[in-house]
């Protein structure tokens, strides 16, 4: 099964929690176990697991990246000004894909999935979810 919604941002770069969004997709395809793949069809941004109990955990995160690859400094910069956004992105990547137990995410008791946005803010940011399991 694959589905897919967009989501909107409105920060330069942010962390959303996407957990419930997915499993209530998960929930409505009625799959009880399996694996879920969560993409971002996009250059500039990522998806990744990570705590979200704390929310300062989400902007040290951010901060770490913005001091390791700092804006403005790049080739790429010179063509539209974000480069930084897409090293970033692929550094964390664009997927995730988590086991599913009992018709949701199996995810550890501190880990949320996170969409995180890296070059907004955006209307638009294309969300894949494939499901496969019985």
């Amino acid at each position: 099964m694959q589905e897919e919604f967009t989501i909107s941002t409105s920060k330069k770069q942010e962390m959303i929690d996407i957990t419930d969004k997915i499993n209530s997709i998960i929930k409505k395809s009625k799959i009880k176990s399996g694996i879920c793949n969560v993409f971002a069809a996009h250059a500039t941004a990522a998806i990744i697991i990570n705590e979200n109990y704390d929310p300062n955990m989400c902007l040290d995160l951010l901060d770490a990246l913005n001091k390791l690859i700092p804006n403005g400094i790049w080739r790429h910069d010179k063509i539209d000004g974000n480069a930084d956004s897409h090293i970033k992105s692929a550094i964390l990547g664009p997927q995730e894909t988590i086991p599913i137990k009992n018709s949701k995410l199996e995810l550890g008791r501190w880990q949320s999935l996170m969409f995180c946005e890296l070059d907004g803010p955006r209307d638009d940011r294309k969300i894949i979810i494939t499901i496969i399991g019985d």
